[in-house]
């Protein structure tokens, strides 16, 4: 007799190299059987690996995806070998120090990003865009009105997702129909409402690759500017798991006969189980400097920690799929 599986929606952050964590959280993730993806939501390097999951997914079932995601990461870490700014450390300071006086309108004319081509390659977005299955949803941040703007599975291609990837002090704002788009972080790191309220999953896995927690003030600048950083980059997320968790005692205090909601939203939040999965210990002492650079080394071992942190989840939580949360949103309760 076939396992029934529990069908899941992940939220995948972005954070640069970071992202290679996650690909190894969802490589142990998709290894089991129980496990079905409905739906992605991403953001910046969790766009990525929400969309090459997904058209890998099209390909091959869980093995398609897993081997596209590998594939995927072997070429973002083989056009990283090639940089010379990673070869030299004096080229990468200065590299550093020239984002901080010019912006990539003036450093970056030509506007050029390897990482388009590399994901061009990995996803075919027509087949993509003319699926039904999984859910996929992918924040970027609208530079005129500062609002999230979430683009779903049916208009997705390279520009959408290199527009929520899209650092400002790095590349030039990315057009899409006429307006500006910067990385999705700012405001949707990711989106979870559009997924919640849209997948028909009931699961909902955060993949958080920003550290929530760190002991004690920073006082260097480098320090404090990385705080500042995991910070802002992780404000929005805890904004809509307080969101969630508000939602969740609005609903358990009012009550409603029947658990029939006009709004498709209340009824999946009534029935909602959230959990997450982090490398808050090992991401901490790599340092956020570490997102920029993608080495094939450093990508592997990222890897191996998301894998360690998925399968330590599983050993824990792997039970509550299906039955409970096991993440406490009280505690997000402002």
């Amino acid at each position: 007799m076939k396992r029934r599986r529990t069908a899941v929606e992940l939220a995948l952050q972005g954070g640069g190299s970071h992202g290679a964590f996650t690909w190894g959280v969802l490589d142990r993730l998709l290894e089991e059987p129980g496990i079905e993806l409905a739906g992605l939501s991403g953001t910046s390097a969790g766009a990525m690996n929400a969309v090459v999951t997904a058209s890998g997914l099209l390909d091959g079932g869980h093995e398609g995806a897993r081997a596209a995601l590998r594939g995927f990461w072997r070429r973002v870490g083989e056009a990283a070998a090639l940089n010379p700014m990673r070869l030299n450390p004096f080229a990468a300071f200065f590299g550093d120090m020239m984002s901080r006086v010019l912006s990539p309108y003036q450093f970056n004319p030509f506007n050029l990003n390897p990482l388009k081509n590399i994901l061009a390659s990995a996803v075919d977005f027509e087949r993509l865009r003319a699926s039904a299955e999984p859910r996929v949803f992918v924040s970027a941040t609208a530079v005129a009105s500062g609002r999230l703007r979430v683009f779903r599975r049916e208009e997705l291609d390279a520009d959408r997702v290199m527009a929520s990837a899209c650092l400002p002090m790095l590349f030039q704002a990315v057009q899409i129909d006429g307006e500006a788009y910067w990385d999705g972080g700012y405001v949707g790191n990711p989106a979870l409402l559009p997924l919640v309220r849209e997948s028909p999953a009931h699961d909902l896995v955060v993949v958080q690759v920003n550290p929530v927690l760190r002991a004690g003030a920073p006082t260097r600048a480098q320090e404090i500017l990385e705080r500042v950083n995991e910070i802002s980059f992780n404000s929005s997320l805890v904004r809509e798991m307080q969101t969630l968790a508000l939602m969740k005692k609005l609903i358990e205090d009012e009550g409603v006969p029947g658990h029939h909601y006009k709004e498709p939203l209340f009824q999946q939040v009534d029935t909602l189980r959230v959990h997450r999965i982090h490398g808050d210990a090992e991401l901490l002492e790599l340092g956020a400097q570490s997102k920029l650079h993608a080495g094939p080394a450093l990508l592997e071992q990222l890897f191996g920690f998301g894998r360690g942190a998925a399968d330590a989840w599983l050993s824990y939580h792997g039970k509550d799929l299906g039955r409970r949360s096991s993440v406490e949103l009280a505690e997000y309760r402002p």
